[in-house]
């Protein structure tokens, strides 16, 4: 991990953000990372990311917070990311790997809907992070492996966008058949 004073900035602003529920910011910080995680395609750095921006949609959903458990999940994904910093500051990074895999181990550890609320979001999450990497000129199959994903969710999730003016916006359906067809001829 070369970038660790970076990670750990990103997270020093995550919680920060955190505290004013500022989810749009995190989700800007899961995308410095993904600048990072392109470069280096380490699996790690490449599921913070997720996580970051998980969480941000997690606080954008006022839903969740109504659920059993909410509040002691939310405590220990908190939790976790504080100790992700410790580790780095340590300049120990088994233990921040370890504290990335305790945070795949916390939503496993879920129960009820709150489990498949989250799951799902982590799962999309998954996708919009890999479609990031995937537009850092990663492969698509080499993207999809690093996320833990399908090449075929990641081709679905990138031909239902468009760039227009600097902004994505949804392929209409016709459009995308088009391009299915031109891949196949």
């Amino acid at each position: 991990m070369l970038e660790r004073g970076h990670i750990l900035k990103i997270l020093k602003k995550t919680l920060e953000a955190l505290q004013t529920k500022d989810y749009v910011e995190i989700k800007s910080l899961s995308n410095k990372i993904i600048h990072q995680a392109s470069i280096e395609q380490d699996p790690d750095i490449v599921s913070l990311a997720v996580i970051i921006y998980s969480l941000s949609k997690l606080i954008e959903r006022e839903t969740y917070k109504t659920e059993k458990n909410w509040n002691s999940f939310y405590k220990a994904f908190i939790q976790n990311i504080q100790d992700m910093i410790h580790a780095l500051e340590k300049n120990d990074i088994d233990d921040f790997r370890e504290e990335v895999n305790q945070n795949r181990k916390l939503i496993q550890n879920l129960s009820g809907k709150l489990k498949s609320f989250i799951q799902d979001v982590f799962r999309k999450s998954q996708v919009n992070k890999a479609s990031k990497i995937y537009e850092h000129g990663i492969s698509m199959e080499t993207t999809a492996k690093i996320l833990g994903i399908t090449v075929w969710e990641l081709a679905e999730y990138v031909g239902s966008k468009v760039e227009k003016n600097g902004f994505t916006s949804t392929i209409p359906i016709r459009n995308r058949i088009k391009l299915v067809e031109e891949v196949f001829q």
